[in-house]
C-alpha cells in the first residue's frame, strides 16, 4: 500500500538505433557498427560532434554487461538516474575512438595524435677500478634540445600550429602523371612544403625564439652517482631526459661504464687479481710484504711458518675483493699469483750445493752406478727460446712452400713422345 511502485521503462531502443544494430548483436558486432558510425560521424572528417557523442554513448552502455542489462530493462532513464554504477557519458568520446584507432587522428588534428617515443641518448662513462671500488659521483654536462618556452613548442607567435595548404594538414601529396593515351598513373609522396608534417608556419608568424624549430638548446648538468661494485658495461640510466620534442615522449640518457685498466689489479666479477714476484727463498723460507689497496689500506700479506709457496700458485684473502653491487658491505675475494724467481746458473758453488741438498727433501731419482754410467752417452743440454724456434720453423716452411710454387711456375718439364 504504501510502497515504491515499479520502476517505468523508458525509451530502450535509442542506442542500438543508433548503432543501427539489433538487440541481440554480439560484442563482435557492437565493435564494427561502432567503428563504422563513429568514422562517419567524426568531427574532423566533417561529421556531426553530437551524432559522434551519441554513437560514442551508445557503445559505451551497449558494451558494458552491467550497464546494458539496466538499459534493456528500464532504458536510459534509469541509467541517468546512476542505477548501477551511473549513466552512459562519463567518458570522452575521443578516448573511446582512441581505444580502437591508437589515435591517429583525421588531418592535421592535434588532438587525435598519439605520442611517438624518442630515441635514447646512449654516453660513455669512463671510470677507474678505484672508483667502482670506492663509488664516485660525476657533474657532466649535457646539451639538449627542449620544447620552446615561448611558443610552448608550437613554432608560431600565437601557439596555434598553422596547416599545411599543399596537403592540406595530411602530410602527404597525391600527384598524376599521363602514361599514355587514356592512361593516368596516381602517386602518393610525402608533402615537399611541410615535409610530412601537415603543418607550416608563415615567416611573419614564426616565434621570434625558435624561428618555427618548436625546439631550442640548452645545457643540462646531470650528476652521475657510480655505485660501489658496479660491474663494466652497466648502465646508469636518466629516464626522460634525453631530447625532447612536439608530439614525442622523450627518450632517456643512458650512461654505459667502461672501466679503465689498472696497472697492478685485474678483476673478474666480484674477485680482484693481482701478480706478485718472490724469489725461492722467500718460497722456500717465508715472506710478507704490504699490498696497497684500491681505498688507500696497507694489506700485510706474509706466508705461514712452514709454508712453500709454489711458481703459477695461487693465494686468496676472503672479503678484500670488490663489493658486491647494491650490497657492498659484501665482498669477494683477492687473489695473489705468485711467480717464484729461481737462482741464476752459477749462484752455488759445489760445497753449498752439497750443503743444500742436506736440508731439501731426497732426489726422486735414484743414482747411477759408475757400470750404468759407462754405458751411457754423455750429452750437454743448453737454453732455448721455445717461441723463438716455432717462428724460425714456420718461416722456413714458407720459404718452401714458395719455392715449390716458383718451381712449378714454368710448366710441365715431361715432353710427349713422338710416335
Amino acid at each position: 500500500m504504501f510502497g515504491r511502485g515499479p520502476r517505468r521503462t523508458s525509451d530502450n531502443t535509442k542506442y542500438y538505433d543508433v548503432l543501427g544494430v539489433s538487440k541481440t548483436a554480439i560484442p563482435d558486432e557492437l565493435k564494427k557498427a561502432y567503428k563504422k558510425a563513429a568514422i562517419k560521424n567524426h568531427p574532423d572528417k566533417g561529421g556531426d560532434p553530437e551524432k559522434f557523442k551519441e554513437v560514442a554513448q551508445a557503445y559505451e552502455v551497449l558494451s558494458d554487461p552491467e550497464k546494458k542489462e539496466i538499459y534493456d530493462q528500464y532504458g536510459e532513464d534509469a541509467l541517468k538516474e546512476g542505477m548501477g554504477g551511473g549513466g552512459g557519458s562519463g567518458h570522452n568520446p575521443f578516448d573511446i575512438f582512441e581505444q580502437f584507432f591508437g589515435g591517429g587522428g583525421f588531418g592535421g588534428s592535434s588532438r587525435m595524435r598519439r605520442k611517438k617515443q624518442g630515441e635514447d641518448v646512449v654516453h660513455t662513462l669512463k671510470v677507474s677500478l678505484e672508483e667502482l671500488y670506492n663509488g664516485t659521483s660525476k657533474k657532466l654536462s649535457l646539451s639538449r634540445e627542449v620544447l620552446c618556452t615561448k611558443c610552448k613548442g608550437k613554432g608560431s607567435k600565437n601557439g596555434a600550429p598553422g596547416t599545411c595548404y599543399g596537403c592540406q594538414g595530411s602530410g602527404m601529396k597525391i600527384t598524376t602523371r599521363q602514361l599514355g593515351l587514356g592512361m593516368i598513373q596516381q602517386m602518393q609522396q610525402v608533402c615537399p612544403d611541410c615535409r610530412g608534417t601537415g603543418e607550416k608556419i608563415n615567416e611573419k608568424d614564426k616565434c621570434p625564439q625558435c624561428k618555427a624549430k618548436k625546439v631550442t638548446s640548452e645545457k643540462k648538468v646531470l650528476e652521475v652517482h657510480v655505485d660501489k661494485g658496479m660491474l663494466d658495461g652497466q648502465k646508469i640510466v636518466f629516464e626522460g631526459q634525453a631530447d625532447e620534442a612536439p608530439d614525442t615522449i622523450s627518450g632517456d640518457i643512458v650512461f654505459i661504464v667502461q672501466q679503465k685498466p689498472h696497472p697492478k689489479f685485474k678483476r673478474k666479477s666480484d674477485d680482484l687479481f693481482v701478480e706478485h714476484t718472490i724469489t725461492l727463498t722467500e718460497a722456500l723460507c717465508g715472506f710478507q710484504f704490504a699490498l696497497t689497496h684500491l681505498d688507500g689500506r696497507q694489506l700485510l700479506i706474509k706466508s705461514n711458518p712452514g709454508e712453500i709457496i709454489k711458481p703459477e700458485q695461487y693465494k686468496a684473502i676472503n672479503d678484500e675483493g670488490m663489493p658486491h653491487y647494491q650490497r657492498p658491505f659484501m665482498k669477494g675475494k683477492l687473489c695473489i699469483h705468485f711467480n717464484v724467481v729461481f737462482p741464476e746458473t752459477g749462484t752455488f758453488s759445489v760445497e753449498q750445493c752439497r750443503a743444500l741438498e742436506t736440508l731439501l727433501p731426497p732426489r726422486s731419482s735414484k743414482t747411477l752406478t759408475d757400470m750404468e754410467l759407462d754405458e751411457c752417452e754423455e750429452t750437454t743440454m743448453h737454453e732455448v727460446n721455445i717461441a723463438e724456434e716455432d717462428r724460425r720453423r714456420q718461416h722456413q716452411h714458407r720459404q718452401a712452400y714458395d719455392e715449390d710454387d716458383d718451381d712449378e711456375s714454368y710448366g710441365p718439364r715431361v715432353q710427349c713422345a713422338q710416335q
